[in-house]
């Protein structure tokens, strides 16, 4: 079995930058900043919002559905479904046009840092089901969340080995799946 994990590294080949990258958007993306100030909140929303819908899946977007690998991800920019996978989404989605004006309201639209992540123990279960001899393939997730350092430890604790790919997402993914495939793991 092969389970696989994502961060905002998958989508920077899609334009669209880690939020390690835009340390003002980062700083933003707290609830407590969203309760003192809602109208900076929600631009800043709305101007993500503008770059992931432009945004188009790259290869290892791609490569994941067309292998058939479930993935979860901590990504709210939609674009392994815009590929066809059906993720795990950890931290929410983006709220839509019509909640745009009460995002700083909205609760898991996204998941904000501060806020607990709903689907955290789904996560730790699909983990769960990994044993020796399965890969948990990380893409482009750092060691700066709690929930990404969890769940490579529980997935190493359940025998699995782990797999990084942090550089070039959407050309070591496919790459990493043909030949975990002619090895016959895939």
């Amino acid at each position: 079995m092969i389970l696989a994990f994502t961060g905002a590294g998958i989508s920077r080949d899609s334009g669209i930058a880690t939020f390690m990258e835009q340390p003002e958007v980062r700083e933003r993306l707290y609830r407590s900043y969203a309760k003192k100030h809602p109208k900076a909140y929600i631009n800043t929303l709305r101007n993500l919002n503008q770059v992931i819908q432009i945004a188009e899946p790259n290869d290892a977007h791609r490569a994941l559905f067309e292998y058939g690998v479930p993935v979860i991800t901590m990504n709210i920019d939609g674009l392994h479904e815009k590929a066809g996978s059906k993720p795990l989404t950890l931290h929410g989605v983006m709220p839509n046009e019509a909640e745009m004006s009460t995002a700083d309201t909205l609760v898991g639209k996204p998941v904000l840092y501060g806020d607990p992540a709903p689907n955290y123990q789904v996560a730790m279960q699909e983990v769960s089901k990994l044993k020796e001899g399965d890969i948990f393939l990380v893409i482009g997730a750092s060691f700066h969340t709690g929930i990404a350092v969890e769940l490579r430890n529980y997935a190493t604790y359940m025998g699995a080995e782990v797999i990084e790919i942090q550089a070039h997402a959407k050309i070591e993914v496919r790459k990493t799946l043909e030949r975990l495939k002619l090895e016959g793991r895939l």
